[in-house]
């Protein structure tokens, strides 16, 4: 019977994570992760064709985990409004129980060298872009969005608040206060409720903060 390989694909991924979030996506080197790993140089090479191909791997598996969990929390509600809510908040949530792969998160994928990757690296990111962006679509719809403005608004609420959130603290070598999760959720409730589609919308009167631009 075959001896089980030592160093299976995960553990290498595990070591360029860590690598990553301390020094960078420059710090990801085969030898660097090897010796991080306490691996021989051939167990990188085995697995990945290159350094391009180990960096692809290292941001497809950060973001298709974060994707996952962020899906599933938007999806779990029957209200469209707590499911952003929740959404909102599980950023942070994430962020705060993996901190090197959060690390990995705000980076993005062109310090990861997008551009040198392979074609199906690039279409395995774009597939997971899509189901994303499909997903905070039909919210958009759901909650009633008219044009532009309102989506840039949910946008906001969903992603780049939380992220900012994230980026403040973390992108500093800090940890996330333990009202994160709080303020995230309440400001993106703030901004939902300004849709028209929303409760919050309703109770005002459609467009009433509107009028008074």
């Amino acid at each position: 019977m075959a001896r089980p390989p030592r160093f299976d694909t995960e553990q290498l991924l595990d070591a360029a994570v860590r690598l990553a979030a301390a020094s960078g996506p420059a710090g990801v080197t085969m030898a660097a992760v090897a010796k991080e790993a306490g691996a021989p140089s051939g167990s990188l090479y085995h697995r990945f064709a290159g350094r391009n191909a180990l960096l692809a791997e290292v941001w497809l598996r950060t973001v298709e985990r974060f994707q996952e969990g962020y899906l599933r929390v938007l999806s779990a509600h029957d209200d469209v409004r707590q499911g952003a809510c929740a959404a909102t908040r599980h950023v942070v949530v994430w962020c705060r129980a993996h901190p090197d792969e959060a690390a990995v998160l705000l980076c993005g994928p062109g310090d990861f060298g997008r551009e040198e990757w392979s074609d199906e690296h690039r279409s395995r990111a774009d597939r997971g872009n899509r189901r994303m962006f499909a997903a905070i679509g039909s919210l958009t719809t759901a909650l009633g969005a008219e044009g532009p403005e309102d989506a840039e608004r949910l946008s906001l609420a969903l992603i780049d608040l939380p992220l900012a959130v994230v980026r403040r603290h973390l992108g500093n070598g800090g940890t996330l206060p333990a009202h994160a999760e709080t303020l995230v959720e309440d400001c993106a409730a703030t901004l939902v409720d300004t849709l028209p589609g929303s409760d919050g919308a309703a109770r005002r009167g459609k467009g009433g903060p509107r009028e008074q631009r």
